[in-house]
């Protein structure tokens, strides 16, 4: 069996992980053929392939990103989904192993509906597919935003400053949720639930006033009250999604504003995809590869591994696709109780 792999959508620490553990257990338990293809979708649309050995990949597990590399593009745009299967018959495709988010598995998804035999894996640092209690990079994310709150603690404590610390999280606030109560932040904003300004300043202002630094966590799909979600740019990528940023800054102009206490804002932006994987998501990577090549070699298509528990089981692709995960209620309670 010839099983074709590929890497979509943003990139984030384990991906590596994964296509390792897909050739390992594929050419030397299976004695399948491994093939990538380059840069996310676009690979399989214009046939950029690449043999994948045991050599390919005996290094590879604590890097971040990809060896594959990735991309946003969309073959169910301008007729590429077509292309996409005459590339897989030209190759010898039997299956493709897809790793990505709700985008890229959201093509597998239709891709698997069209007849290919399909396996997804879930990739995002915003944790935000329902199918899955975790997907690896979110942890990484998580510790490289916990250390930098940690950091910031410090400069903001010296200065008598409030600090105000935007992290990824288009819909949903996982990153903020975990790295601010990890962090010991004094608010966690997230997309889940509108802001009220005045509210977060109060709790500004009683940090300050006991000469505590006041930290606030934000996600960027977080909006005031009112408000509307700030981008840095109008353009939307492949997938319709607008380009969001600015929050972080925005708030912490307007907490100087009102409160005419110092403030600063922190972008962590892509910092939070780089860099070495944590152990928690090699291990998880690690699982999601040898259970996605199980699946491949059962025949089973049209399913993507997801943890439950610590179990991997298979869940159909279309339940893993159907709903974005947010952060319920209850868990901003939790953290609500330490904000000021």
């Amino acid at each position: 069996m010839r099983i074709g792999v590929l890497t979509g959508g943003g990139d984030c620490p384990g991906l590596n992980a994964v296509i390792r553990a897909v050739v390992r257990k594929g050419i030397e338990v299976y004695g399948h053929e491994i093939i990538g293809f380059r840069d996310g979708w676009r690979g399989p649309m214009e046939g950029l392939v690449q043999p994948l050995g045991l050599a390919d990949v005996d290094h590879i597990l604590p890097l971040g990103g990809t060896i594959l590399r990735t991309s946003r593009t969309n073959p169910y745009r301008n007729g590429g989904a077509e292309q996409v299967k005459r590339t897989l018959v030209e190759h010898g495709v039997d299956a493709l192993i897809a790793i990505g988010g709700e985008d890229t598995l959201g093509v597998a998804s239709r891709l698997s509906d069209d007849g290919i035999v399909v396996v997804g894996v879930p990739k995002t640092i915003d944790n935000d597919l329902s199918a899955t209690d975790y997907t690896f990079g979110f942890d990484t994310a998580v510790h490289i935003a916990t250390e930098a709150i940690d950091r910031l603690r410090t400069t903001a404590e010296s200065h008598h400053r409030a600090a105000v610390v935007e992290v990824m999280g288009r819909n949903a606030g996982w990153i903020a949720l975990h790295s601010g109560m990890a962090g010991g932040a004094n608010v966690i904003l997230m997309p889940e639930q509108p802001f009220a300004v005045d509210r977060v300043c109060k709790w500004v202002v009683r940090c300050l006033e006991r000469e505590d630094a006041a930290i606030v966590v934000v996600a960027e799909g977080a909006v005031p009250e009112g408000g509307a979600e700030l981008l840095t740019t109008a353009e939307v990528d492949a997938f319709g999604h607008k380009r969001l940023g600015g929050v972080g800054i925005w708030l912490a102009d307007e907490i100087a504003r009102r409160t005419g206490a110092e403030s600063r804002a922190v972008v962590l932006g892509h910092i939070q995809r780089g860099g070495t994987p944590t152990a928690y998501d090699r291990v998880l990577a690690t699982r999601f590869g040898i259970h996605a090549v199980d699946a491949v070699h059962e025949g089973e298509g049209g399913v993507m591994v997801a943890l439950r528990g610590t179990d991997i089981v298979r869940v159909k692709l279309a339940e893993a696709t159907a709903a974005v995960k947010t952060v319920p209620p209850q868990r901003h309670a939790e953290a609500e109780v330490f904000f000021g």
